[in-house]
């Protein structure tokens, strides 16, 4: 069989090509990366984590780049375009890159089996590898220890959070989930964790295996303004080279992404970047720069006004519980009118208590694709967990229907999954 032509076509081949979407372990992959000799010789910080790592990574992304170093970063998942996991030095990877990349790994795996986010991975850091780059963030798909990013050694590792998601896959309880995200950690290496209160296992880990583990509330202290003040600081209590010592960071700027829990992931990128400032030193100005710059599109953003209009891709309760508190934090006003469709392995009940009292009234879609919630589930567990709701054919449809109702001093909140808000992004016009 020939290789497909264009990026549509390699990405329902591989969509299509397994049984299993998901299928953890390192053998394979490691297999095909030693045949490419995909050996990077530049820094890697991996960022994992229940929620906040895609902010990690972008807050990396801006600041490294506002310092002029070439990085790369690989995130997932996308909403709009499979480029956008791939960036290049500031510029997503284009499609012919895309497939070129694609089909040397198919030519290197042989008949060993790879899964869509793995063979995306490993095309990936081929792209890193010849694109003379600086420094590269990658971002975990599922879990840390047996994730595809894994089989690369970081020389900076991020949890961000820890929290029940994927439960399938990675244990029923934060302690079982904990140390399968706290796999990253690397010995001798920097390990930073977002986490105020992280399991017993991801501490553990870190000791047991002589990482230098840095925690946000620990070794990373977080400062903000008094009441009328403008910005924030942060402290970061590290070890280099057997020496203690203690770096300050003041002055930081306000924060594009909203929400209180940003400063935690802002923080955790600081004290990355701090760790590692012998290889890539980054000035204040940098700092700075890329702290106030960095965006990522779904995270409670903002898209229209009167009514206001959000996007947010929290899909768990941890997210929802995130999301609730940004919506407190909104200036007093109207309803709050939802359009939301989920995947049917989330905790649709979870989320709904977390929500429920800052939402007034639900427009609910079904998710057509494999791992769907059909509208009459999701209704049912929304009305269950006491939500009004209305039913949908479509997330298009809710949408509109949600601002038909809506008056201008209400919220119409889109959220649930990365492809609800993408379905919203993706109509033209809103």
């Amino acid at each position: 069989m020939s290789n497909p032509a264009t990026l549509e076509a390699w990405l329902r081949h591989l969509e299509t090509r397994n049984r299993e979407a998901i299928v953890l372990g390192l053998d394979r992959v490691a297999m095909v990366r030693d045949r490419l000799a995909l050996h990077p010789i530049f820094p890697l910080i991996t960022v994992g984590g229940t929620n906040g790592k895609g902010s990690v990574c972008a807050y990396l992304e801006a600041v490294l780049s506002a310092a002029h170093y070439r990085v790369g970063c690989y995130s997932s998942p996308h909403l709009l375009r499979y480029n956008e996991r791939v960036h290049l030095a500031g510029a997503e990877a284009s499609d012919a890159d895309l497939c070129q990349a694609l089909t040397v790994v198919e030519q290197a795996r042989g008949d060993v089996p790879l899964t869509y986010f793995e063979q995306g991975t490993l095309a990936a850091m081929w792209l890193f590898q010849r694109a003379n780059l600086d420094v590269a963030v990658l971002e975990v798909g599922l879990g840390g220890r047996l994730d595809a990013v894994n089989v690369w050694d970081a020389d900076c590792a991020v949890v961000t959070s820890v929290d029940l998601d994927h439960q399938q896959f990675l244990g029923d309880t934060r302690e079982a989930i904990g140390f399968e995200k706290a796999g990253i950690y690397r010995t001798g290496k920097p390990a930073i964790c977002g986490d105020m209160d992280p399991p017993s296992t991801l501490l553990a880990h870190g000791e047991a295996i002589g990482a230098q583990l840095l925690r946000v509330g620990g070794g990373i202290r977080i400062e903000l303004g008094d009441v009328g003040e403008v910005g924030w600081s942060c402290r970061v209590n590290q070890v280099l080279n057997d020496k203690a010592e203690q770096r300050t960071f003041p002055a930081l700027p306000p924060l594009a992404m909203p929400g209180r829990h940003q400063y935690a992931n802002a923080a955790c990128a600081v004290a990355a970047l701090s760790t590692l400032h012998l290889r890539l030193p980054v000035s204040m100005n940098a700092l700075r720069t890329g702290l106030a710059s960095a965006r990522q599109p779904g995270r409670f953003q903002i898209i229209g006004r009167q009514p206001l209009q959000v996007l947010d891709v929290a899909h768990n309760p941890h997210a929802a519980r995130a999301l609730a508190a940004n919506l407190a934090d909104l200036p007093p006003g109207g309803r709050v009118i939802a359009v939301c469709a989920m995947l049917a392995d989330k905790d649709v009940v979870a989320v709904a208590q977390a929500l429920k009292a800052r939402i007034q009234l639900w427009h609910v879609a079904g998710l057509d694709m494999p791992r769907g919630l059909d509208a009459d589930g999701l209704a049912k567990l929304l009305k269950d967990a006491g939500c009004a709701c209305i039913q949908h054919e479509s997330v298009a449809q809710a949408w509109r229907a949600a601002c038909v109702q809506a008056e201008p001093a209400d919220t119409i909140l889109a959220f649930g999954s990365f492809h609800t808000v993408a379905a919203v992004m993706a109509m033209s016009p809103l």
